[in-house]
């Protein structure tokens, strides 16, 4: 191979990993949702309302309402100091309830409401074969939010 080619192909090479670089992650800004506590949100400055984030931490139990009028629901979420009112707008996922973590995505408005589209319910990693479950034995439960923590 002469000297010519191999500078064209080298220099076709670099070209080549440069546009993937910029299509890989020159797009990332835009789609990258960040994970806060609902601590963090209510202490959100005006800067992050109506931006995209993702929040994570417990639903509380006897907060969750059916919304009648619409297909949503709204909800409490708590990581144990702050509590925020969600309301969700869908169908939430079959392992969603009242007492477990779940993560939802949304918007936090300045009127100290979090507009979600999407819910991530938490469930148990544990596995436990059906015949112990038959017979009544339990796994330890692992504090979901001591893992947000930690």
């Amino acid at each position: 191979m002469n000297r010519k080619k191999k500078i064209g192909m080298v220099a076709s090479l670099l070209v080549t990993a440069g546009a993937l670089a910029y299509l890989g992650l020159g797009n990332f800004g835009d789609n990258l949702v960040y994970f806060f506590t609902p601590s963090e949100v209510t202490a959100f400055s005006p800067d992050y309302y109506q931006k995209k984030v993702r929040v994570g931490g417990m639903v509380v139990p006897g907060s969750m309402k059916a919304d009648t009028d619409r297909l949503g629901m709204t909800f409490e979420l708590t990581d144990g100091e702050a509590t925020i009112p969600v309301t969700f707008a869908g169908i939430p996922p079959d392992l969603f309830k009242e007492g477990q973590g779940a993560v939802v995505e949304g918007y936090w408005t300045d009127q100290g409401q979090f507009q979600s589209n999407f819910i991530m319910a938490k469930h148990s990693e544990d596995y436990m074969p059906i015949e112990l479950k038959r017979a009544g034995v339990e796994l330890p439960r692992k504090d979901f939010m001591k893992s947000l923590v930690e």
